[in-house]
């Protein structure tokens, strides 16, 4: 089943204008009519799924240096996860994978779950994300599954093959990125929207799938990626580029 994809995908929610990573931030992308979100998850160190980007809590919550795999899911909880963006959202927690796809089913969105392990959780991390996933998740042609890590994305394949899978390329591309994208049977290129060149664009057009640039949150860049031939665009703010790339030339 072809993926549903938009133009804009709501990058950690919509993070320009609302905490990262956070129940708030899907809510805020919806009520600004995002079709799809984005957004990480990692493993607490008691296996339960949660929405965080960073190794640590620090730059986004109140709970200072310590590693997320160190802690259990009770212990993140006591942490709040919006005061560092705004002092309206003093008080949020960081929610688990289960309690954000609750959200993004009950808004009618499409989903790009990130799967963000901590080192040596490449693979423990992706069965959890995924086992969530499947218990409540049936629509495939609305939901994309990527990771930087090459063995979260393998663990992907491998447990649920029918999912549509984004290859996410990183600034500096793999000698090989090639035959693993293809050994991973992957859907989309997802590239790095501020950095990609019109050269490694047209290679990658010649291979008929969808590109989608992350994270745009300039018109003019957006504007530019489109001429390439990029076909959707992950951005903090969504009503910038929305401006930009539906605009009547």
């Amino acid at each position: 089943m072809a993926l549903k994809l938009p133009k804009i995908i709501g990058h950690r929610g919509a993070a320009a204008y609302a905490p990262e990573n956070t129940l708030e931030g899907i809510h805020t992308a919806a009520d600004m009519g995002v079709e799809w979100v984005e957004f990480d998850v990692k493993l607490t160190k008691d296996q339960v799924p949660i929405l965080f980007h960073d190794e640590t809590l620090e730059r986004t919550t109140n709970g200072g240096d310590t590693p997320i795999a160190q802690l259990t899911y009770e212990e993140i909880r006591q942490f709040e996860a919006g005061s560092w963006f705004a002092d309206s959202f003093a008080g949020i927690k960081i929610p688990t994978l289960e309690e954000a796809l609750e959200v993004v089913i009950q808004h009618g969105m499409g989903l790009n779950l990130e799967i963000k392990p901590c080192p040596g959780r490449e693979k423990e991390t992706a069965e959890a994300a995924l086992d969530v996933l499947s218990q409540v998740w049936d629509e495939h042609d609305r939901l994309l599954i990527s990771s930087f890590s090459h063995v979260s994305m393998e663990t992907a394949l491998d447990m649920a093959g029918d999912w549509h899978r984004g290859f996410l390329l990183p600034e500096e591309w793999p000698e090989n990125w090639k035959e693993l994208a293809e050994y991973l049977d992957v859907s989309t290129y997802n590239v790095n929207g501020n950095k990609v060149t019109r050269d490694e664009i047209d290679e990658l057009l010649d291979l008929e799938k969808p590109i989608l640039a992350y994270t745009i949150n300039d018109s003019d860049r957006a504007r530019i990626l489109q001429g390439w031939g990029v076909d959707a665009f992950f951005t903090d703010a969504p009503d910038v580029l929305k401006d930009a790339i539906f605009r009547v030339h």
